[in-house]
């Protein structure tokens, strides 16, 4: 524990070169003992055999999709764990710092290019692979000392060091993102396992059965595993493609909303960024971070039937007025409620503004009776319009006095718990205030990773 908090108190580029230096060291460590203490394995073929499966992984890892959570996925974990326990560390290590090399690493390398990896992230991502493979060829040959035989013993053997080669490519990768983005190793761990440990386990089994077929057909015998390899990396492409429509769709709606009104213009992404990051700071999981990102886009959606001569006013409204604009969560919801995906974002529209004292509206909840999620963006939103120009008050207050607004209003309409949260978010992104004008970690040497992980992996 001491060590953490010692970590967490660097700079952030600290950590990120403490971090950078420690796996660049563990892969160059990892690759030379490989070749000073192994040999290469017999069941591969020699330098022929390396050299073929160092193609099948290039042209597995040539084509990765980027996932919405920001995940990086390929399907060369088949290959790698295959040519690691056919070749043993030897192999392990060239596979992994030769074989997953890709396009936009060497175009990192060119000066003045932006479209590539810089030359350190593919340093890191290369030692990570490579401590990563060599570590699963070591446990296989100890689970499974011999020539490699299509047995139930070596089944056994060949997923448990595949698994240990995803836990670990997979936790560098996680410690990589949770340095660069100020989160919790942990979390993004586990959001990587959850979304791909059931493909993980089995693609692992996959390289046990593309092993048996290179010993039983050579090389030939791996062309069949193409065809169902690229169908799951064309699934992962068409979850993408799909996701990403229906977000443009949703971000369309928003935008309607907020064209209504020129002093919302960006009202509802600017909310978005703010509850997500307010979310991941109350350990939200993933679904809940993802309800908060549309709900954000869609908190007003309502209001697209109020009519511009309230919407717009200037002046105080009337009771009747004042009836009117509150009714807009519950048209947001009636809006909203057809569309099946959307369903746990219905109670952040319907809710988000509640009054923790139970004097909100439109169903005056009282306390936690009010949806957690709708709780954040209620702080979000009104922090969002506090510190923006409204027609009923042109001069927008700055971060400090919207921060007071909030803690004085704090257990009456506000959620002590997610107040104390948003002042720790604060305090820990003093420039953090629009979310649109958020200014990166200053001087900061290294402003991101590669952009992927052999894995699936995180980036």
């Amino acid at each position: 524990m001491a060590f953490k908090q010692h970590l967490s108190a660097l700079f952030p580029e600290h950590r990120l070169r403490l971090l950078l230096g420690l796996v660049i060291a563990g892969g160059a460590l990892a690759a030379a003992g490989a070749f000073l203490t192994g040999h290469l394995g017999s069941s591969i073929g020699g330098a022929q055999g390396l050299l073929f499966w160092v193609v099948v992984v290039a042209l597995g890892s040539a084509a990765p999709v980027r996932m919405p959570s920001g995940a990086v996925v390929d399907v060369t974990i088949a290959a790698i764990v295959a040519a690691a326990i056919l070749g043993g560390p030897v192999a392990a290590a060239v596979v992994a710092l030769v074989g997953t090399v890709e396009l936009r690493e060497l175009r990192g390398l060119v000066p003045g290019r932006r479209d590539g990896i810089p030359w350190y992230g593919t340093l890191y991502n290369h030692a990570a692979l490579t401590i990563a493979a060599v570590v699963c060829a070591a446990l296989y040959a100890t689970l499974n000392a011999g020539v490699f035989s299509p047995t139930a013993s070596t089944l056994a053997a060949v997923v448990a060091a595949g698994l240990a080669y995803a836990l670990i490519s997979n936790s560098l990768a996680a410690l990589a993102v949770a340095v660069m983005q100020d989160r919790r190793p942990g979390k993004v761990f586990m959001a990587n396992i959850r979304q791909f440990g059931i493909s993980l386990a089995g693609l692992t089994a996959v390289a046990w059965l593309m092993a048996v077929m290179y010993i039983v057909a050579g090389p030939i015998g791996i062309l069949p595993f193409a065809v169902p390899l690229f169908a799951t990396r064309s699934g992962y492409q068409k979850v993408v493609e799909i996701r990403d429509m229906f977000t443009q769709t949703v971000r369309s709606l928003s935008s309607a909303v907020d064209a209504k009104d020129p002093y919302t213009a960006g009202h509802s992404e600017r909310v978005q960024l703010i509850a997500k990051d307010l979310g991941e700071e109350m350990d939200c999981t993933d679904s809940e971070l993802e309800a908060l990102e549309w709900g954000g886009l869609l908190h007003d959606i309502g209001k697209i039937g109020i009519p511009d001569a309230i919407l717009l006013k200037q002046g105080a409204l009337t009771r009747e007025e004042r009836t009117v604009m509150n009714a807009h969560p519950v048209k947001g919801e009636e809006i909203i409620r057809p569309v099946v995906k959307l369903a746990p974002e219905l109670p952040i529209i319907r809710h988000h503004h509640e009054w923790y004292n139970g004097s909100g509206y439109p169903d005056k909840l009282v306390g936690e009776q009010i949806p957690k999620l709708a709780r954040i963006m209620h702080v979000a939103d009104s922090f969002e319009a506090m510190t923006s120009a409204r027609p009923y008050r042109m001069t927008p207050l700055t971060e400090p006095q919207a921060l007071e607004e909030l803690r004085r209003f704090t257990g009456v309409q506000f959620d002590p718990e997610v107040v104390a949260a948003f002042e720790k978010l604060l305090a820990r992104h003093p420039a953090w205030s629009r979310p649109d004008q958020r200014a990166p970690v200053p001087h900061a040497p290294i402003p991101r990773l590669g952009e992927r992980h052999v894995g699936p992996g995180v980036a």
